[in-house]
């Protein structure tokens, strides 16, 4: 089955393969539970098998995100198809015996969009964070980044526009008003993120980012654009960073703020989604409103020494470590499991 038609029907042809897949485990597969992660449409299929005794294993079903919110539905032909996908997701969710999504904020997105769900099959199982990969992780040279860099902001997102990097670099801008310039000189800023070359949008938004830096007037020897750095820079990045600005709104969950309370640095990210549940607002980081003056004046306090660097960076590692580690994420689905056989 292909990923696409001529580029076209995504999802219809991810929902086809995932029912194939169902057929193929309910006739050959002996199973005790069923884990179907991210498409629902295949649930519709094990309920079938279900109702004539020929697949008995509880469904549990892992929901980051609710599709029909994650695309556009412009243009007569796309509503009409997306208008079908979207009824047949809202209808096949409801099959699992068990939900879980990634984030109290997903949770209600989801009972929201979907209000027929039971809300007692809505759980709530955080994504969890390879902790002994990061631990493992050497030191490595930053070739980006010079040795003035003595203060280093890093942001770390797909280049994508729903992720406001834009934010980052505005933030970065109004810090110039906020310290001395010795100080500003002392400052560099790290954009890095996935970035696929065959994504007409990656590639877009790579260009309009550094002709944004440009135009905010920030200096080419204060800031640096990486496409898909390797995991080892991005855990330097981490490491060595003052703080990580952490810019879109509404985000599900996001990963990026545990990996960098992880690795003992500030995050600075917008109040709102997955973040409000990540960050200890003011301990292990700092939730604040979407625009570059709120960013800038956090900035500006950890490079003054008002904020205590260590302080921060230790209380975000014991966060990571009693709510986002493997072990803590292992033990809940085995709860959860349990609850279904």
């Amino acid at each position: 089955m292909p990923r696409s038609i001529f580029g076209r029907c995504v999802a219809l042809c991810a929902y086809v393969r995932m029912c194939l897949a169902a057929v193929y485990v309910c006739l050959n597969v002996q199973s005790d539970l069923i884990f179907c992660d991210s498409i629902s449409a295949c649930l519709v299929v094990f309920r079938l098998f279900r109702l004539f005794g020929l697949c008995q294993a509880p469904l549990f079903f892992y929901c980051h995100f609710p599709d029909l919110l994650l695309t556009e539905h412009q243009g007569f032909f796309k509503r009409l198809y997306r208008y079908v996908v979207d009824r047949l997701e809202g209808w096949s969710i409801g099959m699992a015996d068990l939900i879980c999504v990634n984030s109290n904020f997903t949770k209600g997105v989801v009972a929201e969009t979907f209000p027929h769900l039971d809300a007692t099959k809505l759980k709530v199982l955080y994504p969890t964070l390879n902790t002994k990969f990061f631990d493992s992780a050497p030191e490595t040279e930053l070739e980006d980044v010079p040795s003035s860099a003595k203060y280093l902001f890093v942001s770390i997102n797909r280049y994508e526009r729903k992720k406001n990097i834009k934010l980052a670099i505005d933030a970065f801008a109004e810090l110039k008003s906020l310290i001395s310039d010795d100080l500003y000189r002392e400052c560099y800023l790290v954009i890095a993120g996935g970035f696929d070359k065959l994504n007409e949008e990656n590639l877009l938004h790579h260009r309009e980012l550094k002709e944004y830096s440009v135009d905010a007037a920030i200096s080419t020897k204060q800031i640096a654009f990486l496409r898909s750095p390797s995991d080892s820079v991005k855990i330097e990045l981490l490491r060595r960073s003052t703080a990580v600005l952490y810019t879109p709104s509404n985000e599900h969950f996001g990963i990026v703020p545990v990996e960098a309370m992880y690795m003992r640095s500030c995050v600075i990210a917008v109040n709102s989604g997955g973040p409000n549940e990540s960050i200890e607002n003011g301990s292990s980081g700092f939730l604040v409103e979407s625009n570059a003056r709120a960013f800038a004046e956090v900035m500006a306090k950890l490079i003054r020494g008002e904020l205590n660097r260590q302080e921060i960076g230790e209380a975000g590692r014991k966060r990571v470590q009693s709510l986002f580690t493997f072990e803590q994420f292992s033990r809940k689905l085995e709860t959860l499991m349990q609850s279904l056989v």
